[in-house]
């Protein structure tokens, strides 16, 4: 009898040390807290459809052509992104030291990429409403031609004017003959 007592006393002393073994690794393995990390603001669908683009606007003080980063619907620019970048140069700029340096009046015919240059096609106004100085020109077609060649595609611009190639501007200083790439600065 004192055999079996003395068997289950060491089975016992066995099944505490086991545990005590099995608790002693626990504790000492490291935790993984699992945190569950939460935006603080959900991302709606329309957030989530959003892109930047670059416009490139006048300043009203120096003339000098200046970025603009606007934020728009990427399904604006699906289809036909070079009217929509145009048709935005049209629109007065976020900052109201900037103005278009496009003439008003002036409607995009057509814009369609050929190659990896774009044809822009644009009304009669371009010219016709334009102040004639040199650097307001320059500014103007870089303007659009800066403005374009943001996107990756795009090298160079050509400007017609009602579907002309060699349209010019009303002082003949400024000749829309030539294919325009983005300026250097």
């Amino acid at each position: 009898m004192k055999r079996a007592w003395l068997i289950v006393a060491i089975i016992l002393i066995l099944l505490i040390i086991g545990v005590g073994v099995y608790l002693l690794i626990i504790n000492l393995t490291p935790q993984v807290e699992e945190n569950e990390i939460l935006p603080e603001e959900e991302i709606s669908d329309e957030q989530m459809r959003q892109t930047i683009v670059t416009l490139y606007y006048q300043d009203k003080e120096t003339n000098e052509l200046v970025a603009e980063a606007r934020s728009i619907d990427v399904k604006q620019l699906l289809t036909d992104p070079y009217t929509v970048l145009v048709n935005l140069l049209l629109e007065e700029p976020k900052n109201e030291a900037l103005k278009s340096a496009i003439p008003s009046g002036t409607r995009v015919l057509k814009a369609e990429l050929k190659g990896d240059t774009v044809y822009v096609d644009l009304s009669k106004e371009f010219i016709d409403n334009h102040t004639g100085e040199e650097k307001e020109e320059n500014a103007t077609i870089y303007s659009i031609v800066d403005t374009l060649t943001e996107l990756n595609e795009v090298n160079s611009v050509k400007i017609l004017v009602e579907g002309k190639e060699d349209a010019e501007f009303k002082n003949g200083k400024t000749a829309l003959k030539d294919i325009f790439v983005k300026s250097s600065k």
